[in-house]
């Protein structure tokens, strides 16, 4: 006596369907991807994997320096007088050397005291601040133009402007 079968034991599964597809090329999603090098890498990472550290830690501990220093005096005063510089991270084309961006995060925090219920209300914000980098900078003369003391106030490369000038815009 025949097996009554239903009409999906007669169609082939799902997965081997798309294993067949895929085998003679008709489903674009089947295909590998195809190995690319990234366009940007970190600036640490440039020309290769972690040979851009030393240079580009050096320019970052000097920028902290800068503006630990230049704090109380200026983008510190007011509300948040307590911020702090996170981290600061360039992108750089791994084809050309060419800057992407630089962007500088900060944190700062604010508490007062609610005298009617005793709770500590806090505002804390944090910013990420963009280098007012010129369009094709490459990335040996934007080491160069910050090699001195004063990384922080010296004019980059193609523009008359500073990181600081960066900051103020962005902190204010």
């Amino acid at each position: 006596m025949p097996v009554a079968t239903s009409r999906s034991d007669n169609l082939p599964s799902a997965a081997w369907m798309a294993a067949l597809l895929c085998t003679i090329g008709t489903l674009t999603f089947c295909a590998a991807p195809a190995a690319t090098a990234a366009a940007y890498v970190d600036a640490v990472d440039y020309p290769g994997q972690g040979q851009g550290w030393d240079a580009f830690y050096d320019l970052e501990r000097r920028l902290q320096r800068d503006f630990d220093y230049i704090c109380g005096d200026t983008i510190c005063e007011g509300e948040f007088s307590n911020m702090q510089a996170l981290r600061y991270r360039c992108s750089v084309q791994q084809a050309d050397g060419m800057m992407g961006e630089c962007v500088w995060t900060f944190a700062a925090s604010n508490a007062e005291i609610d005298a009617a219920s005793g709770k500590v209300v806090v505002d804390a914000r944090t910013w990420a601040c963009r280098t007012p980098l010129a369009a094709q900078t490459p990335v040996a003369t934007f080491y160069s133009a910050l090699a001195g003391d004063s990384p922080l106030r010296a004019p980059l490369p193609g523009t008359n402007r500073t990181i600081f000038d960066g900051l103020f815009d962005c902190l204010n």
